[in-house]
């Protein structure tokens, strides 16, 4: 056998996982920075707010997975209604389409907890690390006391938001009165400080840590979107005939007598930008519409004297063609919208139709298989059933049943029930059939009908349950 050749080349190895670098976002002021800011006061109000609303003497908004309840404001519901928690997901999802169809990812720039949390966890790094330089200064420079006590202040900042946010979220599932009443007095349950510790943690490393990766690699909404975009769709654009080419220059200077266009080539859009992309190269997966790079190459622009709008919410179209704002919003209505915004508002009227409308109480009445019929004194025919019914109110309800379908058919029994609130009882009923009536049957299966109303009368409409009626061969 030859010897191995000493000088044959190595093989090459190579990440399967793409190597990232750490971003550090450049803060930036303007409008849609603005706008960004009231999304985060106006989500985390009502997060960290709701739970404690009271209504009618209890938690305005909780998913008490112990008890199975679920309140929302004046609505009580129950496992049984899990229907609704489908259908508003449905919804959920048509919105998203609806909405990235006219404008892109709205919604990761401005609402996703992902961009929200980063936001905040940012402002806590750059108030006390500095703003972009000098964080990656901080970075650079060796470990000492002031880099120790810049880091561990962020680390704590960054815990205490994040436990108060698992905390905040495990208070929609669990009282929250009750839940810090027992964190005050450290008698958290083992569940209960799981979930909090669950939660904050989760929070902490997405928002801390990962940030742009949970985008860019954990998202599945980045990797569908381009479905859901067309031409006219509205996103974040570079107006690349505008700005080419690119190149710095002198504030007074002509860039037509230079060759260039109005692109100085600051990459300020690039160091804004949160995921680290150069919007100059086109519409990306990894960007999340927020806009950053809109208001900073604005700035850019009015310091040197340029027209605002080198990168704007644009369409591909309106891009390519020229299209004024008047000709790019007239296509907004096409038919991909038209057809997304008509599902959502006949689905969200079927929605709010069936919630507005759903009774307050469920009626179940099952056979006793034990003794599906049987002959009693004189002759008659008896059926036993077990009557349930679940009230969804927040006050006791008494009920009353009743039976059609067969002529002579009665009840036999107490045909009232008394059910807790928010609560579930059952009773057994046994209907008769005389014998005369029962002779002219024999051998049959008759249909009967249940009706079940509150004394009160609260529901809407009495229950109306379908049954039989089992005749035996005389």
């Amino acid at each position: 056998m030859p010897p191995a050749n000493p000088t044959a080349a190595k093989p090459v190895l190579f990440s399967m996982v793409e190597d990232t670098r750490k971003i550090y976002p450049r803060s930036v002021t303007g409008r849609f920075a603005r706008w960004r800011w009231v999304m985060v006061w106006l989500t985390q109000l009502v997060f960290y707010g709701m739970p404690w609303l009271t209504w009618n003497g209890r938690q305005a908004v909780l998913f008490d997975l112990e008890q199975r309840h679920f309140y929302i404001f004046g609505l009580v519901l129950q496992p049984q209604d899990f229907i609704y928690l489908a259908a508003l997901l449905v919804l959920s999802a048509l919105a998203l389409f609806f909405f990235t169809a006219l404008a892109g990812r709205l919604w990761c720039g401005y609402a996703c907890p992902q961009t929200v949390y980063t936001e905040i966890f940012l402002w806590v790094e750059r108030h006390l690390e500095g703003d972009r330089s000098a964080r990656m200064r901080l970075d650079a420079q060796p470990w000492g006391a002031t880099k120790l006590l810049r880091k561990g202040g962020k680390q704590l900042a960054w815990l205490s938001i994040a436990l108060f946010t698992g905390f905040t979220f495990v208070g929609y599932f669990m009282p929250i009165h009750g839940l810090t009443a027992q964190a005050l007095a450290l008698q958290l349950s083992p569940w209960a400080t799981f979930w909090v510790f669950f939660y904050g943690f989760a929070t902490y490393g997405n928002a801390g840590f990962l940030r742009e990766q949970v985008c860019k690699q954990m998202c599945p909404y980045a990797r569908f979107q381009s479905a859901l975009i067309d031409m006219d769709s509205m996103v974040i654009a570079y107006d690349a005939g505008r700005g080419e080419n690119r190149g710095a220059r002198a504030r007074k200077a002509d860039p037509k007598a230079l060759g260039l266009g109005d692109c100085v080539d600051c990459t300020l859009c690039v160091q804004v930008c949160p995921t680290g992309i150069d919007i100059r190269n086109g519409l990306q997966n990894e960007c999340i519409a927020c806009a950053a790079c809109i208001d900073v190459c604005d700035d850019v622009m009015g310091k040197m004297g340029y027209a605002p709008g080198l990168i704007r919410y644009s369409s591909g179209n309106g891009i390519e063609k020229g299209w004024s704002r008047a000709r790019m919003l007239r296509r907004v209505w096409r038919p991909r919208v038209l057809i997304y915004g008509a599902l959502l508002l006949v689905l969200g009227g079927a929605f709010v139709w069936s919630l507005s409308n759903r009774n307050d109480f469920v009626v179940a009445v099952s056979r006793d298989r034990g003794a599906l019929a049987r002959m009693v004194g004189n002759g008659n025919i008896e059926n036993t059933y077990r009557l349930q019914i679940t009230n969804s109110t927040e006050q006791p309800q008494r009920y009353t049943a009743s039976v059609s379908g067969v002529e002579g058919l009665r009840l036999d029994t107490d045909a009232s029930l008394t059910v807790a609130a928010t609560s579930t009882g059952d009773q057994a009923l046994r209907l008769v059939l005389p014998a005369t009536t029962a002779q002219a049957h024999s051998g049959q299966t008759l249909a009967v009908v249940f009706q079940i109303a509150p004394d009160t009368g609260g529901a809407r409409a009495p229950v109306r349950v379908k049954s039989t009626f089992i005749v035996p061969r005389y």
